[in-house]
Parts: structure tokens; sequence; C-alpha cells
């Protein structure tokens, strides 16, 4: 700790006393040993939390002569990642072109376990092998999409597709007014 070390009488002129200089010695030992301490607190914690990162394999673009694969509308899905963190959905494809298929219903749901969580399990004990086509719309944020994805993983869903979407399913959004 501090220590006062008085310094000897000098002696001097005349009789006058003076006042006894004090040298002050500071013991910096604790403070050093705090500083390592902390440091090596901060260097362990930063070592022991790695990032959590989510493997997404993307596949290689296609070539001209390469068309896309084929899916039928029994086993298709398709999760619309929309504004204010909604999630709509639909059973089947939604093919216009195809006049004798009606317009898929359209579906809203959100990110919790009770909501989007309980479609997919459901849908999954309904057909074994679901094939879901995840499509997000211009409004949608990036969490929405980390978001589904982990929904993904926690349902075990085997196969899934990350589309562009198409006009036919925003206009499908903007009709439904949900």
């Amino acid at each position: 700790m501090a220590e006062i070390q008085p310094k000897g009488d000098s002696g001097g002129k005349g009789g006058k006393k003076r006042a006894k200089k004090m040298s002050t010695k500071i013991d910096m030992t604790p403070m050093v040993d705090l500083a390592f301490l902390l440091l090596t607190f901060f260097m362990l914690t930063t070592t022991f939390a790695k990032p959590n990162v989510m493997q997404l394999t993307m596949p290689v673009k296609k070539t001209d002569d390469v068309e896309d694969t084929k899916i039928k509308a029994s086993q298709a899905m398709t999760i619309l990642l929309g504004k204010d963190n909604k999630a709509y959905y639909y059973f089947g494809l939604n093919t216009p072109a195809d006049k004798t298929v009606p317009k898929p219903e359209l579906k809203v749901t959100n990110f919790s376990a009770n909501g989007i969580r309980q479609v997919l399990l459901e849908r999954q004990r309904q057909r074994p092998e679901p094939i879901i086509l995840i499509k997000a719309t211009e409004d949608a944020k990036y969490k929405n999409m980390v978001d589904i994805l982990d929904e993904m993983n926690i349902t075990n869903q085997k196969k899934y597709a990350l589309v562009k979407i198409p006009k036919e399913d925003t206009d499908l959004i903007k009709e439904s007014a949900l």
C-alpha cells in the first residue's frame, strides 16, 4: 500500500526548523494483478464465444438448357414473407395460367412457436415429404428470412427452396388484404 517515509534531519542554518519533507511510495502490485486478471478474463471469454453461423448451400447459376424442377401441387407449400413480420402461406401452387385450378387460399400467421412452426409440423404430418417454397416480398426484413430458415431446421424440413417471388404471388397478397 502507500507509505510515507520521513527524510532525515539535514541540519541547516540557524535555529529555524523546517517542515520535514515527506516522500510517498505507492505499491502498484494490486493494480497490476487486477489488470492481468481482467485481461485474462476478457481474452478467455472472447475465445469461448464463437459466432453462430447457419450453413446455407446455394445452387450454382443454371445454364440455359436446364429447366426448373417440376414439383407436384399436392406436395407444395408456399410461404410468402411480407411486411410487418407477417408470414403468408398457402398449400399447392399458384398457377393462374391454368384456369382449371382455383386460386389458392392465402392464410396469414407469425413467426412464433404457435404460428408458422405449428403450420409446418401439421403439414409434415399430413404429407411426409412436403416441399416448401420460401418467397420474400420487397417489404420483408432480413430477420424474417433468418427466422423462417431457423423454423425449417427446427421442424426438420428436408426439402425447401428460396425462390424469387413472382408477380402472381404479390398480386395474391394485395387481393387478400390480410
